[in-house]
Parts: structure tokens; C-alpha cells; sequence
């Protein structure tokens, strides 16, 4: 077609006045994206998460001092509090993570101390749940310890100061970098060393371990299977010793004529040709012998 009668055309409005559809904001270009970080949440920190939990239980402890104990919304409350502080539970329950029990009945042990300290927590004397709360969980964790898991009884002064042996331990091995030695640990105490391998060897008492259980890593049988057996002839140690006591209070003719029958087994016939004698003596002889020796046995007596 000639350039002359080719249509013109249509002259192109600028779209700059018009306003974009709401939709096409979060798909336009580069220039749009700081506004869409401005609106996202800045990430939680563990002490942001921290203050939180600490105002909403403040809030919600003064939201259950003006309810009725024992009503539906007093229990409400006290469950918002409990499940707001289970991370202090489980924070506590850690600290007993070497003790090889499950950590889910440690963590139930604990919301026990947890709901005691709720109970008895007074919003009015200015103190901080958490820190009121703490010695409460972990002394009821330990508590549990000493008088469910142990199935080996441990005297309460070795207790207690395993302890100790332990606090010292942990200052002991800040102090110096690496693990104290028992005259270290015995010298600030101010015990002795036997005191403080006692105290170990308690603390580590919990479980009696049983006698046909395999052992564990070394490929080893069990403790039974290990065990000494007890000698036959150890009583005839004891028995011995007794008799050659005994003997030595006869006289020398009636010590031998109790060897000679007892130990060189001769008859009375035998004995009374090697001594020259007649049998009845000889059976006299034993008789008086062992009159003797039962009036001299102190057990028998």
C-alpha cells in the first residue's frame, strides 16, 4: 500500500496519571520493595520472648488476684499462666539431663513445683515470678530424685555433701580449665580426699544394677557370671586349724593312735599290733581321746 494512503497510527496517551490497580503495587518493580519491608515483623528475640512472657504474666496474675478461687475463669487464668511459664520448667528440667530419666517426667515433676510457686505467689512484694518460681521447680525435681528414683539408699550426709563436692567441682574447673583432682576438691571443702571419693561414688548411686544384665560396651557377660564360686575345701580350712588345736592338748600316744586311725585309716586291730597293746586298750584309748577333745571344743560347748 502507498506510504500516502497507509492509516495513521493511534497517538499513544502517557499512562503516568493513571493510578495502578491495588493488585499491581506488590508486583511492580524494584522501587516498591522497601515499602513492603517496612511492613514485614522484625524476627523475636529470646529476650524479646522473655519480656513478653514476663508482662503478659504480670497481666495475668492481676487479672486472677479479683477472681473467685475455684471458678471457671480462675481456672482459666492459672492454665494461662502455667502454659506461659513451661519454658522455665524445661529450662530447669535441663540441669538434670545427665541423671538418665526420661526428660518428659523431670518436665511433669517440675510444673508441679511450677503451679506451687502460682499458688503461693503474691504479685505485691515486688518480686519477679521467675525468680521466686526457680527454687521452688528445681527443689521439687530434686526432691523426686531423692525419694523416687534412688533405688539405692545414700546416708543424707553424703547427700548433702556430694552437693557441695559438685558447686566446687563446677568453681574448680572455671577457675583452673580443666577438671580439679581430688586433693584440689578436698582442699576447699576442707574434707579429706576419702571423704570426697565417697561422695562421688554416692552421687552416683542410683540404680542397682542387676546381676544377669549384660555389660554394656565392654562385650563382657553379666556380674553373676563373673562372680567367684565358693571353694569346697574352705571350710575344711576352719576345721582343720580347730583339730590340730585340739591335738595338741593330748597326749603324745593318743595323738597317735588318732592319726594312725584316722589319717593313716588303720583298724583298731592294725593299731593295737603296731603299738603292742590289746584292741580294747586302743579302744579306750579312743574313747578317753575324744572325751577330751569334745570337753576342749569351745564351739561344741
Amino acid at each position: 500500500m502507498p506510504a500516502s494512503t497507509a492509516p495513521e497510527a493511534p497517538p499513544v496517551t502517557p499512562q503516568a496519571s493513571s493510578p495502578a490497580p491495588p493488585g499491581a503495587q506488590s508486583a511492580a518493580g524494584p522501587q516498591n520493595a522497601p515499602a513492603l519491608q517496612d511492613t514485614q515483623p522484625a524476627p523475636s528475640t529470646p529476650s524479646s520472648r522473655g519480656a513478653d512472657t514476663r508482662a503478659l504474666t504480670q497481666v495475668l496474675f492481676g487479672q486472677l488476684k479479683g477472681l473467685e478461687p475455684g471458678s471457671p475463669e480462675h481456672g482459666r487464668v492459672r492454665g494461662a499462666l502455667i502454659e506461659a511459664n513451661l519454658p522455665l520448667v524445661r529450662y530447669a528440667a535441663a540441669r538434670f539431663r545427665s541423671r538418665n530419666e526420661p526428660m518428659e517426667d523431670v518436665v511433669q515433676v517440675g510444673t508441679i513445683g511450677l503451679i506451687n510457686a502460682i499458688d503461693r505467689f503474691d504479685p505485691e512484694r515486688g518480686v519477679q515470678f521467675p525468680t521466686f518460681a526457680m527454687p521452688t521447680v528445681v527443689g521439687e525435681i530434686k526432691r523426686y530424685f531423692r525419694d523416687n528414683v534412688r533405688t539405692v539408699h545414700v546416708p543424707r550426709r553424703l547427700h548433702e555433701l556430694w552437693v557441695q563436692v559438685t558447686g566446687a567441682t563446677e568453681d574448680l574447673t572455671t577457675t583452673h580449665g580443666r577438671s580439679p583432682t581430688t586433693a584440689e576438691i578436698a582442699e576447699r571443702l576442707r574434707i579429706t580426699e576419702e571423704e570426697v571419693l565417697a561422695c562421688i561414688e554416692a552421687g552416683r548411686s542410683y540404680h542397682a544394677t542387676s546381676l544377669e544384665a549384660a555389660q554394656e560396651g565392654d562385650g563382657l557377660p553379666g556380674l553373676l557370671d563373673r562372680l567367684g564360686y565358693e571353694d569346697p575345701a574352705l571350710d575344711g580350712v576352719e576345721h582343720r586349724d580347730l583339730v590340730r588345736h585340739l591335738l595338741v592338748q593330748l597326749p603324745e600316744r593318743e595323738q597317735r593312735i588318732l592319726l594312725l586311725r584316722y589319717y593313716s585309716n588303720l583298724t583298731q586291730s592294725q593299731i593295737s599290733a603296731e603299738l603292742g597293746v590289746s584292741q580294747m586298750h586302743v579302744s579306750r584309748l579312743l574313747a578317753r581321746s575324744f572325751a577330751r577333745l569334745r570337753s576342749a571344743n569351745r564351739i561344741e560347748a
